[in-house]
């Protein structure tokens, strides 16, 4: 297992709750209060890399290489 980090955006929701997006990957869940939000985006990004893990088994060919980029800092608020 390896450790990520990933950027949230918590945002009230009109009927109440929050609704919490993830900025790098297509994950988006709610909850109704801040924690149960943020604990439904985690178990949701860790369900979709695991998904994402088992459909690319086996099919990834070639250099695996890691970059770095500077983002705008409008990005992370």
């Amino acid at each position: 297992m390896v450790t990520r980090r990933f950027t949230v955006v918590l945002e009230p929701a009109e009927e109440g709750g929050f609704v919490v997006k993830c900025l790098e990957l297509p994950v988006a869940t709610q909850g109704e209060t801040r924690d149960e939000a943020l604990k439904n985006i985690k178990e949701a990004i860790e369900g979709y890399l695991e998904a994402k893990a088992k459909l690319l088994h086996g099919k990834i060919r070639g250099e695996k290489v890691e970059v770095l980029v500077e983002a705008p800092s409008a990005l992370l608020g």
